[in-house]
């Protein structure tokens, strides 16, 4: 089922906001080690490769920066440096944080092919799982640089769920910001 965004209220204009996504950008150290997880594990095109040299920040840096398809015509990027230095400037850690991370929405039957995969080469076990949120069941696993990345099936009646959490969300911020901090996810 396509997921798509409940009605916006209160006069918000769809062609006045950002279309999608285009591109999430990171910095990796291992551009092969993540060329292999994203296209042979996850299923991701690599769409391009921009090999540049370019001023930037008051110095003349030299990097590569490639690009992984999603469906809509978004990407994940990942930027890695010739310079160790610049590397280092650029490319902090990933945070460990589960609360850090980026989600793709999947199909049922994507989401358990990347699982397949996963399992397969038996990759990362501790850091691979699933959470059933009520309003999307949701495969969780780190890419080579530490980024965790969501795979998420939404519900059902999903339309209705976000129908719902659009009626009430202002409300529910002030509830919640008030200390009234009781759950209010009753799709589990």
């Amino acid at each position: 089922m396509e997921q798509t965004l409940p009605a916006v209220s209160a006069g918000i204009d769809r062609n006045a906001l950002p279309a999608r996504l285009h591109h999430n950008a990171f910095v990796t150290e291992d551009q092969e080690a993540t060329r292999a997880f994203y296209e042979e594990l996850i299923g991701l095109p690599l769409v391009a490769t921009w090999a540049e040299v370019d001023e930037l920040f008051g110095k003349e840096r030299t990097y590569c920066h490639t690009f992984y398809g999603l469906g809509d015509g978004s990407a994940l990027a990942f930027f890695q440096f010739a310079d160790p230095d610049d590397q280092a400037l650029f490319g902090p850690k990933m945070p460990k944080s589960p609360f850090s991370h980026i989600a793709l929405k999947v199909s049922s039957e994507v989401q358990q092919h990347i699982a397949d995969r996963l399992t397969a080469v038996e990759w990362d076990p501790e850091e691979t799982y699933v959470l059933e949120h009520g309003y999307c069941r949701s495969l969780y696993t780190r890419d080579p640089n530490g980024l965790l990345l969501e795979f998420t099936v939404d519900a059902e009646n999903v339309d209705a769920i976000n129908d719902a959490r659009l009626r009430s969300a202002r409300d529910d911020l002030k509830r919640w910001l008030a200390g009234d901090y009781s759950s209010n996810n009753d799709f589990r």
